[in-house]
C-alpha cells in the first residue's frame, strides 16, 4: 500500500525524526563510546570513583549497570528513529509493517517512529 499522508506531514516528520536522531546520537556520544566490532552499539565508561573499597566497587557496578540500561534504551530508540528515517526514504512512511494499512496520523505525530498501527500493536501486546 503506498501512503497517502501529505508530503507536508511527512516532511514535519522527518525534521522530527533528524533532531530525534542527532539528541539521540549526542546523549549516547555523551555516556558511551561507539563499539568498533558491533555498529549502533555503544559501550558506556566504568565509572571511577577513585577509591578500592567494596563500597566504592560496589557503587561502581551500580552505576555502570545503570548506564548500560540508559544507552541500551537509547541505542533502541535510536535504531527505531533510524528505521522510520528509512522508510520514509522507501516511500512506505505511516504503512503497518504488519498489516499494510496506514497509521493514523495522531499515533504517527504522537509517536513518529511507529511501524505498527494501534490493532496490531494490541494484538502483538497481548501475545507476550
Amino acid at each position: 500500500m503506498i501512503s497517502t499522508l501529505s508530503k507536508e506531514f511527512i516532511e514535519q516528520m522527518k525534521t522530527r525524526l533528524l533532531e530525534e536522531k542527532a539528541r539521540l546520537e549526542r546523549d549516547l556520544n555523551d555516556m558511551a563510546k561507539k563499539d568498533p566490532r558491533q555498529p549502533g552499539h555503544f559501550n558506556p565508561a566504568f565509572p571511577e570513583t577513585g577509591g578500592d573499597s567494596e563500597d566504592d566497587n560496589s557503587i561502581e557496578a551500580t552505576e555502570l549497570a545503570d548506564e548500560m540500561s540508559i544507552v541500551a534504551r537509547l541505542e533502541n530508540e535510536l535504531r527505531d528513529t533510524i528505521k522510520a528515517l528509512e522508510t520514509i526514504a522507501e516511500g512506505a512512511y505511516g504503512i503497518c509493517k504488519y498489516c499494510k494499512k496506514e497509521i493514523d496520523v495522531k499515533r504517527l505525530e504522537a509517536r513518529p517512529t511507529s511501524s505498527a498501527c494501534i490493532s496490531c500493536k494490541k494484538t502483538l501486546t497481548q501475545e507476550l
